[in-house]
Parts: C-alpha cells; structure tokens; sequence
C-alpha cells in the first residue's frame, strides 16, 4: 500500500463518532447555495439538492415545507422573470432554517406598479403563507440588498 494511503486512515473507533441516519457522521451547520436559470425545470433541481442536503445533515424533519416552500418560490420567481438566472440559499443555523430566493425582478419606478406587482406574488404565494404559518415560520418578500439586485423572497422555519 503507497505511504499517502496508510496516513489518511483514521485511528478512531466509528462508534466514538456521532452519526445521522445512514450511519454516516453529521455534517457541520448546512449551508447550500445555488444558481439556477429561471426555468420551470429548475425547481426540480433545486427541491433534489435541497432535500438531500437536508438528509445529510439530519434535518429531515424540515423536508416537506421547505421543498414546498422552495417550489412556490422558484415558481413565482420563474413566472416573474424568466429566463433570468435566480439563486437560492439555504442555511440552517440556532435549529432554524433559513432559505432565501433572490430573482432579477426589476424594481418599479411608479408607486401603482410597485403595489400591484407586491399584491401579484404575495397572491401567488398562498400556500406557502398557509405551510409557513402552519409551522409558526415567517415569511417575506423585499428588495435585494446590494450585492445583489432584484427581488428577495425569504423564509424562516423554526425547529
């Protein structure tokens, strides 16, 4: 066996480590980000990578809202902007998770515009308001803070 194999081996015990299910350690605290095109497809994309980061890191429990809530964001950010690039963070941190859905809506000029496109996606979201609440979570949709630019839909999803 070559010297570079023989010093990567570990001398402890599996059972002194902590493990999620599958047997594998934990991970460190979760955090995903992702940058998808704003395609209907993509929220495929983004609920597989989600879910399975969440099974790595033992945080099953929040599998079902949060892939609904990233679905219901992805699709209206898609509906919204499409073709636009959007990006997706995840991050779970203090037994809360967090993700946000940043798209390239542009930001309107005119008052008139600004409630109506606010009214359009806080309409389109109904079924996440009701999982969130359901879950005693928040939710929200502002603008982008730079870096970034475009339209920030974010929720919170206590333990």
């Amino acid at each position: 066996m070559p010297p570079f194999l023989r010093s990567a081996l570990c001398p402890v015990a599996a059972t002194d480590r902590p493990t999620v299910p599958g047997g594998l350690p934990p991970a460190p605290g979760l955090a995903l980000s992702l940058t998808v095109p704003g395609e209907p497809c993509s929220a495929a994309i983004v609920r597989t990578a989600m879910a399975s980061a969440l099974h790595v890191h033992g945080l099953d429990r929040y599998t079902p809202p949060a892939t609904l809530a990233v679905t219901e964001l992805m699709a209206t950010a898609t509906k919204l902007t499409p073709s636009r690039d959007l990006y997706l963070s995840l991050r779970h941190r203090d037994d809360v998770l967090r993700l946000v859905v940043w798209d390239q809506h542009p930001q309107h000029t005119d008052p008139d515009a600004v409630t109506l496109c606010d009214e359009r996606r806080r309409r389109a979201l109904w079924l996440l308001t009701a999982v969130v609440d359901d879950w005693g979570g928040e939710w929200g949709v502002c603008d982008a803070l730079p870096p970034h630019h475009g339209t920030k839909s974010w929720v919170v999803l206590p333990r």
